[in-house]
């Protein structure tokens, strides 16, 4: 059971984080700097507590998963899922500090810092691709 609730969870994590690179991002910035700038403050905030408390579970998950069967694979899933945690307190938070201090109708900055912004969620994206992929072949009987 900790098997699977590791891999929902990552693949979950893996799905918000792919729709927002997808999809919410690049609609994102086809409007104004001053629309698409509003449209990100509250998405990030009601995105970034949702999104990391599902690193959380499904890191810990795989962790009690690899603890419990000794397959390697469920620990660098969890070490994936859970390398977000830094990745965004030291690498993403800079550019989401700027932006959150940029006045409502934008500056000279705002389309570079949110192009900026997307390519850096992208890597959040693919961490939890690949831990759920590790999961996901973890899982498979032998």
């Amino acid at each position: 059971m900790l098997e699977l609730a590791a891999l929902v969870t990552a693949a979950i994590f893996f799905g918000a984080a792919a729709y927002i690179n997808i999809a919410e991002h690049p609609a994102r910035l086809m409007q104004s700097d001053s629309a698409a700038l509003a449209q990100w403050k509250p998405s990030y905030k009601r995105g970034f507590a949702m999104q990391a408390s599902i690193a959380v579970a499904s890191g810990v998950l795989g962790i009690a998963a690899w603890w419990t069967s000794g397959q390697v694979l469920w620990l660098i899933g969890a070490a994936l899922m859970l390398a977000n945690w830094p990745f965004t307190l030291i690498v993403i938070m800079p550019t989401n500090h700027l932006l959150g201090a940029t006045p409502p109708e934008g500056d000279a900055d705002t389309r570079a810092r949110l192009i900026a912004w997307g390519k850096l969620h992208g890597v959040r994206t693919m961490l939890s691709g690949l831990a759920t992929a590790a999961y996901l072949i973890a899982a498979i009987p032998s």
